[in-house]
Parts: structure tokens; C-alpha cells; sequence
């Protein structure tokens, strides 16, 4: 297991010996390295006498990281982010670990993230070339069909003007009130009663799309990795630590002929349980906060 190896100037100040130049590790400690897993795992778990009698180090690499991977999905907080400004062409790049999407948002003048919500009804689709008389074009060497740089769909989503506002009724308006249409928003669609704009992920080209409204604004996606970007420095926070060598003790005996089932379950239960328990201190759920936010109990919720 990990031990403190440096002192506070070098910990403070970083390998050039300067103040706050970027180059310091600060909350490294919180971290073990997948190296020092997969050597604590074989000095623990394999041997004569113990539950694994023998394994190769790259079979014990193997499961490790496979098991950072499962645990970024849903126990480890793996959230990563980007901002960016959004220029003329309305969309942002994926990052090249991205795994899937847990907010966007832009930010306004005081520095407040405004949620931007997914658009259901678009998309990016495969545009085909035709002639006037509506025939399809098709390339001169392979005979194959024309495709379009970009989808019509695309183009009309991204020039028209938006104006979410038209969406949200106001419901201290005299007028809605006396025709008695209060309460009554029936077929109302939510993801479009705002003002922030809306998104949509083109999956095909690795692109994050946006409407109109998003030219020059800053936005900032954050999104889940697999914890596997940087295979040079993969750590793992200590809280899972116990957690990771039940994950792999339990990969390598379900995958081995001849082990008896007894202990595969055994080492199935355990992983779940040190799982469960990684949730729960990862969760750091603190007392004083939980209490501040329960003061506002008694006031209507609004999100």
C-alpha cells in the first residue's frame, strides 16, 4: 500500500522547487496506483496456501483494469469536464476518452451554469444528393450514392431562430387566468419549456451539436470517462482500494476451470458488499450539510 515518500517542501513546491507552478501532484495521497494494486493483490491473494495458487502478473493487469473501468461507470466520481467556447459552426468536439454525457451547460455572466437540455426530435441524418428531378447522384468512379457534407435536418436546426421563451406559458397572465386554462398545461413538454437551448450528440460524428442561440457562448460538458485515459499514472481512489481486490479475486476464480462454486458465490458476495461500502464513503455525505439543506423543508421545491 502507498506510504507518504516526500516531505512538505517537496510535496508544497513540486519537483522544480518552485511555488504554485503547475508541476506539483497536490492530493496525491488520496490515489494508489495500479501498479501498487497488482502487486499488493499477488503478495495477498496468490500463493501456496492461499486462494489463487498461482497467476500471471498480466492476468491480475488485466482484471485491475477492467475493474477501474467498471467502477468509473458507477461508484468512482470519474466525472471529468471541458469548457469551451462555441463558434460559428455550433458544435463541440468530443474528448477523446469520453464514454457518455452526465450535464452540459453554459455559462452566464455571473458565472452561473445554466443546465442545456438534450433535443429529442433532430438529429444529424445521412444526407443523399439528388438531381432536380429528384434522382439520386452518384459518384462517377464507384457508382456509389452522393452523401451530403451536412443533413437539411442539421442546417434548419442550427439557422433557425429559437425563442424558448414562446414555450412557457406565463401563468400570472390576466388572460390565461380568465379563460381558466391555469393548471391545465396539458401536453406540455418540459425539455422545451426553457430558455437555455437545446443539444443534441451526433453519435456518427463525434460532435455535440447545438442550436442558434449558442454562437460565442461558453459551454462546458461533463461527462464519464472509463478511468483508463492515461494508463501511464491509472490510480484508484484508497476508498475502493478493498473493493478492486475483491473484484479481482472474484474475476479470476469465475473465469478458472474446477473452482468450486461455493467460493466463486463466496467471492461474488464480497464484491458486491466492498462495492456497496465504496458507494456509501465515496458518497461523503456530511451530517451538517444534509442538516442546512432539510432547514428549507418547509419551502415549496423548485429545480
Amino acid at each position: 500500500m502507498s506510504t507518504i515518500d516526500q516531505n512538505d517542501e517537496q510535496y508544497y513546491l513540486g519537483p522544480d522547487g518552485a511555488w504554485n507552478s503547475h508541476d506539483e501532484d497536490y492530493g496525491n495521497y488520496q490515489f494508489t496506483s495500479i501498479k501498487d494494486i497488482i502487486n499488493n493483490f499477488i503478495i495477498a491473494y496468490v500463493g501456496e496456501g492461499k486462494i489463487i495458487s498461482k497467476i500471471k502478473r498480466t492476468d491480475v493487469a488485466f482484471h485491475a483494469q477492467r475493474g477501474i473501468q467498471e467502477f468509473s461507470y458507477d461508484v468512482l466520481p470519474s466525472v471529468k469536464t471541458e469548457e469551451i467556447e462555441i463558434g460559428p459552426s455550433l458544435n463541440f468536439i468530443l474528448p477523446k476518452d469520453y464514454v457518455n454525457y452526465v450535464k452540459v451547460t453554459w455559462t452566464d455572466q455571473s458565472g452561473i451554469e445554466r443546465i442545456v437540455y438534450p433535443a429529442s426530435k433532430t438529429s444529424n441524418p445521412k444526407g443523399i444528393l439528388q438531381a432536380s428531378s429528384y434522382e439520386y447522384l452518384f459518384d462517377e468512379q464507384n457508382r456509389e450514392t452522393l452523401e451530403a457534407e451536412d443533413s437539411v435536418t442539421k442546417d434548419r436546426f442550427q439557422t433557425q431562430q429559437v425563442d424558448n421563451q414562446q414555450n412557457i406559458i406565463n401563468i400570472n397572465n390576466t388572460d390565461i387566468l380568465a379563460n381558466n386554462f391555469f393548471g391545465r398545461r396539458y401536453g406540455l413538454t418540459p425539455e422545451h419549456a426553457q430558455s437555455n437551448g437545446v443539444f443534441y450528440i451526433d453519435k456518427a460524428s463525434g460532435v455535440i451539436n447545438f442550436d442558434s442561440t449558442f454562437v460565442n457562448k461558453i459551454v462546458t460538458l461533463k461527462y464519464v470517462s472509463d478511468g483508463l485515459g492515461d494508463d501511464e499514472n491509472l490510480t484508484i481512489h484508497k476508498f475502493a482500494e478493498e473493493a478492486l481486490y475483491k473484484y479481482i479475486a472474484y474475476a479470476v476464480l469465475a473465469t478458472r476451470a474446477n473452482t468450486p462454486e461455493y467460493i466463486v458465490n463466496r467471492f461474488k458476495r464480497e464484491s458486491a458488499a466492498t462495492r456497496r461500502n465504496t458507494k456509501i464513503r465515496l458518497a461523503n455525505i456530511k451530517i451538517e450539510e444534509i442538516a442546512q439543506v432539510m432547514r428549507n423543508k418547509s419551502k415549496i421545491i423548485k429545480h
